[in-house]
């Protein structure tokens, strides 16, 4: 099998703005090495964020820990029984790639929406390449 995640970082939150939306906040972060920036649209009633909080992110295929598609909805795996990647975080999303851009030289810039929720990504081609799929599992955790 396939591993299911396509990419996993450590982002530091570096700034959020929550004044347009009164359940849903913009956060900021840079990865640990600092190759990596982050825009990220939040629920934070289900996931608060804190300013110097670090934050870990997974993109996945499948939720399944042997990195099997699933056959059914994700919330039929998750209700019955079986250990999901869900499982080991605290904010899991399910959304669709929907646009990638060339930036400066070796720069990359990666869009995915969860349901009207938005992921940015700008960095390097060789830390994002693996990302150019359709459909993909966003699960974040606290460091």
């Amino acid at each position: 099998m396939a591993d299911a995640q396509v990419f996993e970082e450590t982002f530091s939150i570096t700034s959020i703005n929550d004044e347009k939306y009164d359940r849903v906040s913009r956060i900021y972060g840079t990865s640990q090495d600092n190759t990596l920036t982050m825009t990220l649209d939040i629920n934070h009633e289900l996931f608060p964020v804190t300013v110097g909080e670090q934050l870990n992110m997974v993109l996945a295929t499948t939720l399944s820990l042997d990195g099997t598609k699933e056959e059914t909805s994700w919330r039929s795996v998750s209700k019955s029984g079986t250990t999901t990647l869900a499982d080991m975080y605290d904010y899991v999303c399910y959304g669709k790639n929907y646009r990638f851009e060339d930036g400066d030289g070796d720069v990359m810039k990666y869009y995915a929406s969860f349901g009207g929720l938005l992921l940015y990504i700008e960095g390097p081609f060789r830390k994002l390449t693996g990302l150019k799929i359709d459909n993909i599992y966003m699960l974040l955790k606290h460091s």
